[in-house]
């Protein structure tokens, strides 16, 4: 078993000490946990959602931005039933090679009022449509600049890329690791989370720690102790401490919103649920997540997704069990906030046949409504990822930098890998059928 976590006495205790809890009156229609489940008012909070890392970009007052195409895409969600999305509110301006520009801050603590106004706009336009955002704060991954750009600000210029032949796997999540022990990195990122959560929405009047179109803050996109297990267990006691201070820190700011850590589950915890239980115990880390991706995995084979299927529909339903085990063992609510799966022979064209992604997302929502229907902990799910209207800009569907097309796929992924389009009609029906019946 792992170690218990140790109480922290850093430097990141100290700083996290120093803030002083505000006083803000929660309202009714925040979501709240009351043990495994979520709750809006009286009713309990269940949804159908989805993942839109691109709503800020596109809602920002910029060349780059899109406002016409966000209202039409939250205009399509809603139609689908879809209530809940998670969204990108960081991004670090970066040497890494597959990263995003522009980028929400730099080394400076002068962070960027357009993309920071995407961000507002996007919580109005969310708001007006009674729906809620879940946002993460920064990215274990390059494609947003994320841990590896905080370490390369703070450690003398140092960093790798991913799948760099000369630094193959697991160089670079083991190189990211070292974030969490890193004190300057660390405290620049918090510098970041103070002054996002601690907002005030340039377009509503309202103070992010009072507005209902956010459902939870994500200390980041998939956090991971390491890539190998003798660098993860190394770095285990940092990481908990990260999580427990960061956690602390969004709560005195913030205690109307929920906390989550944005985890991939056991597969992101090397493989140790005693590690995902001590990464989610911490009372002010509100509930489990769970991301399932079986082609990342090997468990599919895109060139022969109806021979692996059963593999697939095995090793889910055994993830989906495992991670709702450890949500009950911790008593608290689990959410599938990441599920993908590819279109038909591994094909990126939106013409493409979904017959197996279709079947997948059938095997998630079924999941989802028996764990609800039996009191299980599962509240909700988000699909990644909401592509709308966005099409590839290049015939290799690569993104190059300046794209603005932005699809469901991150700019490090083929364009058009995960993304559900508006031309998926069986794949929309699906969400919508699930989302409907949540509310039946």
């Amino acid at each position: 078993m792992l170690e218990r976590r140790e109480v922290l006495s850093t430097g990141l205790s100290l700083l996290i000490g120093a803030a002083a809890p505000r006083s803000l009156g929660a309202a009714p229609p925040f979501v709240r946990r009351e043990g495994t489940i979520l709750r809006v008012g009286p009713d309990a909070y269940r949804f159908a959602g989805t993942n839109m890392w691109y709503a800020a970009y596109l809602g920002a007052d910029a060349p780059f931005g899109d406002r016409a195409r966000l209202k039409r895409e939250l205009d399509r969600l809603k139609a689908l039933g879809i209530s809940n999305v998670r969204i990108l509110g960081s991004s670090e301006l970066s040497p890494l090679k597959n990263s995003i520009t522009p980028a929400f801050r730099t080394q400076s603590n002068h962070y960027d009022e357009t993309l920071l106004g995407g961000l507002d706009f996007a919580l109005a336009e969310l708001g007006r449509r009674g729906m809620r955002a879940v946002i993460y704060l920064t990215n274990f991954w390059e494609w947003s600049g994320g841990m590896m750009t905080y370490l390369y600000w703070t450690n003398g210029g140092r960093y790798i890329n991913m799948n760099d032949a000369a630094h193959p796997w697991p160089e670079f999540p083991d190189m990211v690791s070292q974030f969490y022990s890193s004190v300057p990195a660390v405290n620049l990122y918090h510098d970041y989370v103070r002054a996002v959560v601690g907002r005030t929405n340039t377009v509503t009047g309202k103070a992010y720690a009072k507005d209902p179109a956010i459902m939870s803050w994500q200390l980041a996109n998939e956090p991971r102790p390491g890539g190998s297990d003798a660098v993860a267990l190394k770095q285990m006691s940092a990481y908990l401490a990260w999580i427990g201070a960061t956690a602390r820190l969004i709560k005195s700011i913030d205690p109307n919103h929920l906390v989550s850590t944005g985890s991939e589950g056991t597969q992101g915890c090397i493989g140790r649920d005693d590690c995902v239980v001590h990464a989610h115990e911490f009372p002010e880390v509100d509930y489990v997540t769970a991301h399932i991706w079986p082609q990342n995995w090997s468990w599919a084979d895109p060139k022969d997704l109806a021979g692996t299927w059963p593999t697939v529909e095995a090793k889910t339903l055994e993830y989906i069990a495992a991670q709702t085990a450890i949500a009950k063992r911790l008593g608290k609510p689990l959410i599938i906030e990441e599920f993908g799966f590819p279109r038909d022979g591994g094909s990126f064209d939106p013409a493409a046949a979904t017959t197996f992604k279709d079947r997948f997302y059938g095997l998630i929502y079924g999941a989802v409504a028996e764990s609800m229907k039996k009191g299980g902990p599962i509240a909700g799910s988000n699909f990644w990822a909401w592509g709308g209207e966005g099409r590839a800009q290049h015939a290799d569907h690569l993104f190059v930098r300046g794209d603005t097309a932005y699809l469901g796929d991150p700019p490090h992924e083929p364009q058009g890998w995960y993304s559900v389009f508006d031309s998926d009609a069986s794949t929309q029906a699906l969400v919508r059928s699930h989302a409907s019946a949540l509310v039946a």
